[in-house]
């Protein structure tokens, strides 16, 4: 009977799954915990993580959040906000070996530009660089124009036209022109 009691009973979940809330508490860039600070090359993983990249790369990581909420990363599937470049631009310029130096733009940094120059990047998608109105306008003027395309009289005065290119020979006499142009 007393296993059938405590099976019934409610089991606190969040007690179980909620650490301290000191562990959310996020450092200060360039804060590491109290204490001496071990040495690099004979400390554990944990102290070298805990002394000298925490506190580089959670306030970090804490910008990289509060910039994708900006360009709104949130809100849709697509996004041309890259995470791993606004990451590498911040921890650069944030380096405390360039305390007294200017900020460096991502495509600036040397490692950047190296890197680069052996693996090009595709060009991003105009989708994503246009707002929805340009993209609106867009679209609309290319409906309007096929719209008109249709028209019967346009048509036929397309027909008229590439009817006269061909009579003419528009295109090699267009070829001779850009010759005697170069020639000059």
């Amino acid at each position: 009977v007393p296993l059938e009691e405590a099976m019934l009973q409610p089991i606190p979940i969040e007690e179980l799954f909620s650490p301290p809330a000191a562990q959310y508490q996020l450092p200060i860039l360039g804060e590491v915990p109290p204490g001496e600070p071990p040495d690099p090359k004979k400390c554990s993983p944990r102290e070298y993580l805990e002394f000298y990249i925490f506190p580089v790369l959670l306030p970090g990581l804490a910008a990289l959040l509060h910039e994708a909420e900006k360009e709104k990363c949130f809100e849709g599937k697509r996004t041309k906000f890259i995470a791993s470049d606004f990451l590498t631009e911040w921890l650069y310029n944030k380096n405390p070996k360039r305390k007294d130096e200017s900020f460096t733009e991502l495509f600036s940094i040397p490692f950047v530009k190296d890197w680069l120059k052996d693996h090009p990047r595709p060009p991003v998608p105009l989708s994503l660089l246009i707002s929805e109105e340009e993209a609106s306008i867009l679209i609309q003027s290319f409906w309007r124009g096929y719209r008109v395309r249709c028209d019967s009289e346009i048509q036929e005065l397309r027909q008229w036209q590439k009817k006269l290119r061909e009579e003419r020979h528009i295109t090699e006499v267009v070829k001779k022109f850009w010759t005697k142009q170069e020639a000059k």
